[in-house]
């Protein structure tokens, strides 16, 4: 349907239209980049005279694991995440970006320092919350959470204003050609009336029982699915404050001490609703008085003396900034309207909009809180003196049971599993996590672990008590499930082959229904298939609807069907659409089509950017900057690096 775009975009025509040409929707999107002037040695990314350092990499590839680990809702790994190839994604994300802004700069398209401050100042994640204003500070203390400069974060929204202006104004007011959609709509609308009979798995000749020979072979053909894989049996044990708060008494003293040092920031201060109409005298303070008291609205009030009205909604006196002006606030009652001298606002008037009362916390209402508190500060100190004790025992020659059996601290044995949990019946073992599989599998068998940190207070060692090889079964243990594997494979290649031989009479002119009669089926006719109801019908498998509606008028097909059998069939004719529906169609499409078309488009300017911006990429200086060991290309795997150690296999 979009061949013609893509000759299109072969054009010179296009060549300089894709050369400016920047889209907004890359699948990385715009933040965390940077741009750097100048060589440097470390850099995992060079795109023209760009550059992007190790730490810039690691910062993005990290923001995509957390939203991977939010989406799967589990924990991910860096070495998990290599495995899956998203070090490998974020890096060419990353390598593309690079290349378009490179190549905006290059055409001149870089927004001024104005610009960039004023898109910033307008965010309101950056605003100061009590004056609505854009905060200096908040901006700084932000990135510096998010671990970015300022430098960085303006070079990346000045690559995305670039990006902004160039897309928006190359394809503004760009649609698909209705050509285009008239196109799909006929496609979409017509009909197809097909004819098929199937052959059963009972019309071939059935295979007979295979020789160990055959199964061998068969063996040897799937090797990579029928291989175990590596399985560890595991002892393990832990400290976790789980195991020991419960036994924990909490006094009755410690209780009251913390209530009494926190009582006041536990209760709930009295707010109230105020409005304050900084005016400049105080003749104008008066003025604004007795407008306000008479009803007036204190925002309009104070528009016509030419400041802006500022309205605490439900503060608490601490968060009021001016202290004399909240003493006063504080002092008067709901509704009352009265002139403050404040530190900053040395004529001002205010208004009590409402008042919340306050509310003081009992002992007893926070009591559960205090106590589980306590309780959890105590077993913090008893599995901090458990590890203690252990690991003085460990370090004195103990082994993990017997420095576990000094320390008073059970162990548990977990096997065999595999490297993904799984016990030997490809079920999930409970109660594992990524970093202790880590560390279980960087041991030989035999080795044991120093006490690790699992998070949340927990601690735990592992030694490896035995490793049982990958390896294939045993013939005589996976024979009768072989055998039946490889006499189904032996009837699906039978079917498909007397399907073919089938099909082939019908294509060399003799009659559908002829040739099923001499396979002793009947042809079962569909009239009308289409678009829309193609799917609905439970007969109809993938392979059967893609033949259908790739062949022409009179060509037979052999496909598979919707149960275990093949078919048959002859596209016996094609229906156009009902033309009074075309043009609707067409248009209702066209948006959908102006979208592709957009797409298209993107796709051509990214190659278009990657091949004239002399990318750059080292995989190993990327790899280095999670932590992972680099790959040795020559023996074709993973080389420990500094300080590393290698995954045992």
């Amino acid at each position: 349907m979009l061949a013609n775009i893509r000759a299109f975009a072969k054009s010179w025509v296009a060549t300089i239209l894709f050369a400016i040409l920047i889209v907004s929707f890359v699948i990385f999107g715009i933040g965390n980049r940077d741009t750097f002037r100048g060589r440097i040695s470390n850099a995992v990314i060079v795109a023209g005279d760009r550059q992007v350092p190790p730490a810039q990499f690691k910062r993005v590839f990290d923001n995509f694991r957390k939203r991977l680990e939010q989406q799967y809702n589990q924990e991910i790994t860096p070495e998990l995440a290599a495995q899956n190839g998203v070090d490998k994604q974020v890096l060419q994300g990353m390598a593309t970006q690079e290349a378009f802004s490179a190549l905006l700069t290059k055409l001149g398209i870089q927004p001024s320092d104005k610009l960039v401050i004023g898109q910033i100042a307008k965010n309101p994640a950056f605003f100061d919350q009590v004056t609505g204003r854009f905060d200096k500070a908040a901006y700084a203390q932000i990135l510096a959470r998010n671990e970015i400069t300022p430098a960085v974060f303006e070079a990346s929204m000045r690559d995305e204003m670039a990006q902004t202006q160039a897309g928006t104004a190359i394809v503004a007011g760009l649609r698909a050609p209705r050509a285009y959609s008239a196109l799909a709509a006929i496609y979409g609308l017509e009909s197809r009336d097909v004819g098929y009979f199937v052959v059963e798995p009972t019309s071939v000749p059935q295979p007979a029982e295979p020789t160990d020979a055959q199964l061998t072979s068969f063996m040897q053909e799937n090797a990579q699915r029928l291989t175990k894989p590596e399985f560890r049996q595991l002892t393990v044990v832990r400290f976790s404050p789980a195991q020991v708060s419960a036994s924990i008494p909490v006094d009755e003293a410690e209780v009251k001490k913390r209530f009494d040092f926190r009582k006041d920031t536990l209760s709930q201060p009295e707010t109230r609703t105020i409005v304050e109409v900084p005016a400049k005298d105080a003749a104008s303070a008066a003025q604004a008085q007795q407008r306000i008291a008479k009803g007036e609205d204190p925002a309009a009030v104070a528009k016509s003396l030419g400041v802006e009205a500022i309205t605490y909604a439900n503060k608490p006196q601490s968060a009021i900034p001016d202290k004399k002006l909240a003493a006063a606030a504080f002092a008067a009652p709901a509704g009352q309207v009265t002139t403050a001298k404040g530190d900053l606002a040395p004529n001002a008037v205010i208004k009590v909009e409402s008042i919340t009362p306050g509310k003081a916390v009992t002992l007893e209402q926070v009591r559960p809180a205090i106590e589980a508190e306590i309780r959890k500060d105590a077993a913090a100190d008893k599995v901090y003196q458990l590890t203690q004790a252990y690991d003085d025992a460990h370090q004195g020659g103990a082994n993990l049971t017997a420095a576990a059996q000094k320390a008073g601290v059970p162990t548990v044995t977990i096997g065999p599993i595999t490297r993904e949990g799984l016990d030997q019946n490809h079920q999930p073992v409970q109660g594992l996590t990524p970093k202790l599989m880590e560390t279980a599998w960087s041991l030989s068998a035999g080795g044991e672990s120093e006490l690790e940190e699992a998070g949340n207070g927990e601690y735990f060692a592992v030694r490896v008590d035995k490793v049982i090889p990958a390896a294939m079964p045993a013939l005589a243990e996976v024979r009768a499930t072989l055998a039946d594997a490889w006499k189904k494979r032996e009837l699906v290649s039978r079917m498909q082959a007397r399907a073919d031989e089938l099909a082939a009479r019908v294509t060399k002119g003799e009659a559908l229904d002829a040739v099923a009669k001499s396979a002793g089926q009947a042809v079962v006719q569909v009239p009308g298939i289409d678009k829309q109801n193609a799917r609905q019908n439970p007969t109809m498998s993938q392979d059967m609807l893609g033949k259908i509606f790739t062949a022409k008028p009179g060509d037979a097909f052999a496909a598979q069907f919707s149960r275990f059998a093949f078919v048959v069939g002859k596209l016996e004719a094609v229906h156009p659409g009902d033309p009074a529906a075309l043009a609707a169609t067409a248009e209702q499409i066209r948006p959908q089509m102006t979208q592709t078309f957009y797409k298209e488009l993107g796709e051509a300017a990214v190659t278009a950017a990657r091949r004239k911006v002399k990318v750059v990429i080292d995989a190993n200086k990327a790899r280095a900057a999670i932590g992972l060991e680099p790959i040795d290309e020559k023996a074709g795997g993973a080389k420990p690096a500094p300080g590393k150690k290698a995954l045992a296999k």
